[in-house]
């Protein structure tokens, strides 16, 4: 009779100290793996992060990739890019929720494995949480209750802040080169 391989459990001060390459997530003393690595995946989270690194100054924002975020005591989550705002504390953990927080899907990933990530993020008070598909060309804009909205022209806005991200423009940099 086969039995089940198990996972060790692993405490926080174990995640914390350990390095993982690439970082990975921390569910309850499990560990999670992100899915990285493939081209499109890394050319639009780099055409997003200097997006908005060139308009950090104008938006008063600071903008992170891959930085840990702890979501709650037990569970640590680590978003391919986090914007927050200047006013917020400058944190090597992310405790304080930032403004916005960026997915981009792998083609292994599926929306609906992401939603455990996205309800993390919410838990912890992350106002807006937008998911990229590169194969689609199009943004899932997360809401709270699950009545995700898509969005593939225009502009991705979030409201009271003058940030705008032109969403055409974005994707077509994937079509360069």
């Amino acid at each position: 009779m086969a039995t089940a391989a198990t996972t060790p459990f692993l405490t926080v001060e174990q995640y914390l100290k350990t390095p993982y390459r690439p970082d990975v997530d921390y569910v309850d003393g499990q560990i999670e793996e992100r899915n990285l690595g493939e081209f499109d995946h890394g050319r639009l989270i780099g055409r997003l992060f200097t997006y908005f690194e060139i308009h950090r100054r104008d938006w008063n924002i600071r903008v992170a990739l891959d930085t840990r975020m702890q979501v709650s005591p037990t569970r640590f989550r680590v978003p391919d890019l986090s914007i927050a705002s200047l006013a917020a504390p400058k944190e090597q953990i992310l405790r304080t929720p930032p403004i916005l927080c960026i997915e981009v899907l792998s083609p292994e990933d599926t929306l609906r494995k992401m939603r455990r990530r996205v309800e993390d993020y919410f838990t912890l008070g992350v106002p807006h949480i937008w998911i990229f598909d590169f194969q689609l060309r199009n943004v899932t804009i997360c809401h709270p209750n699950g009545a995700d909205t898509l969005q593939s022209t225009g502009s991705l806005t979030i409201p009271n802040t003058p940030i705008s991200l032109p969403v055409a423009q974005i994707f077509a940099a994937l079509d360069e080169e």
